[in-house]
């Protein structure tokens, strides 16, 4: 089944890769690079990874580098660093059946490397390159890997329908090499996973998570989703973005709430996937509040309701405390006013609703809202709103900006730790936020024993 010829391509191995690969040589080892650093040398795009595939086993490989290598985990492979590179080196293997949807019951070294190749996800994954002598290598393609890479297709090794039965995760890797690479799925691929979409049920949250960052991030994150929805693996990943589909809006949009929100992904400024996820479901929340018909119809409060399918699909994609307060600040207040008459007041209101932190973040998710509307990326009124945001943060936001402290108003009124404390620095503070050139020190200091007497007089 293996199909091999000399062919010559401009692959710059580093050092180390070298290194290593006549070590194995003089061992009298087979050695091949194989997996994405194969994929991505045929497409001329950086190999951030080497992974190189051997008959050698475990025991061998940690003979052949015995200083520089460890191994501890079920799959064989060998981490080894030479000097400032690490390879990642894992023996022909095959495997078992899959009991779980996941995980081979277990795991056998193999003699050939087509028999390793043979387990291995698409096509364009099961190649490897074995070097002959400068830049000169034999190429291993039995599932003419290569030729799909010149259709610029996503292909399963073998048939689709077991490769998705052995591990539900490849078929979100389809989606994501999908997005990443710009290619289309194949035909039989494609109608594999929408037999096989519920068992994504069977992968772990982080694992979808992870996939699922991979494909907001890539060069055609709007596409991936699309997939994700055609394929019905959206159903059983974020099943509230479906009820968009085909929702219209108002008459000052021009799409229906799944349009709109794909498209403010494909315009999100920022590379953070929870940003580019923020705005993907900042509208989440319109179909659960949709009231009218046509030209009259509202979504009152999509925002709050947003939030909180925000906060639900925090959890079950596992996001930290710190990710899901972040997601939900996000779509809490994107739906925020830029008006020139605003005061000072209700802006500093906004930031400590949003917080410092997340400003540019949610600035960002507005660019994104506007496109995805079919608006211009910005208005003068936006502009003035992004330069007064900056104007105001020169203003104190809470107490801990207040010149004074706790310490302070112990030492001048003589008081020990309690609330009361608390509540003389919480006036002092509201008397600075509408006067911020009272926020000097000598001024709150006077102002101390004027504020105790009329506290402790209510």
């Amino acid at each position: 089944m293996s199909s091999k010829q000399a062919l010559t391509i401009s692959l710059h191995l580093p050092a180390a890769i070298r290194q290593a690969i006549k070590t194995f040589k003089r061992a009298n080892w087979q050695i091949y690079l194989v997996g994405g650093a194969v994929r991505d040398s045929f497409l001329k795009k950086p190999i951030p990874d080497w992974d190189l595939a051997t008959n050698a086993s475990p025991k061998d490989i940690l003979q052949l580098f015995p200083k520089n290598s460890f191994y501890n985990n079920q799959f064989g492979t060998v981490t080894v660093q030479i000097k400032k590179q690490k390879l990642e080196i894992t023996p022909f293997r095959h495997e078992g059946k899959y009991l779980d949807f996941r995980h081979p019951a277990q795991i056998a070294w193999g003699k050939t490397i087509d028999e390793d190749l043979s387990r291995r996800d698409f096509t364009i994954n099961a190649m490897a390159l074995s070097l002959q002598s400068g830049n000169k290598f034999q190429l291993i393609d039995p599932y003419r890997g290569r030729e799909d890479l010149r259709r610029r297709l996503i292909r399963a090794v073998g048939k689709p329908q077991e490769r998705f039965r052995e591990d539900a995760l490849r078929m979100l890797r389809a989606v994501r090499f999908s997005s990443q690479l710009g290619f289309l799925i194949e035909k039989q691929t494609f109608s594999a996973i929408r037999k096989n979409a519920a068992l994504i049920k069977k992968v772990a949250a982080e694992r979808i998570r992870d996939e699922l960052w991979k494909i907001l991030t890539s060069p055609f994150p709007a596409e991936g989703i699309v997939f994700l929805r055609t394929s019905g693996l959206l159903h059983y990943i974020i099943p509230e973005m479906e009820a968009g589909y085909e929702l219209a809006q108002a008459k000052h949009h021009i799409y229906d709430v799944w349009t709109h929100s794909v498209k403010a992904l494909a315009s999100c400024p920022s590379a953070d996937p929870l940003v580019r996820f923020a705005s993907l479901i900042h509208d989440i929340g319109k179909p659960f509040t949709a009231k009218g018909e046509g030209e009259a119809r509202t979504f009152y409060n999509h925002e709050v309701v947003g939030a909180k399918i925000a906060r639900r699909l925090a959890m079950r994609l596992r996001l930290s405390k710190k990710e899901s307060d972040r997601l939900w600040r996000l779509v809490r207040w994107h739906q925020f006013t830029v008006d020139e008459h605003q005061n000072d007041k209700a802006l500093r209101r906004f930031i400590r609703h949003v917080s410092k932190e997340y400003l540019k973040d949610i600035i960002d998710l507005r660019t994104a809202d506007r496109i995805g509307s079919g608006s211009r990326p910005t208005s003068w009124r936006f502009e003035l709103f992004k330069k007064r945001l900056l104007e105001v943060q020169k203003q104190p936001f809470s107490i801990r900006d207040l010149k004074i402290n706790g310490h302070d108003v112990m030492k001048v009124l003589k008081l020990k730790p309690s609330p009361l404390v608390g509540k003389i620095l919480k006036k002092l503070f509201r008397e600075v936020a509408e006067d911020p050139k009272k926020n000097r020190r000598g001024y709150l200091l006077k102002q101390l024993p004027i504020v105790y007497r009329q506290i402790k007089g209510k």
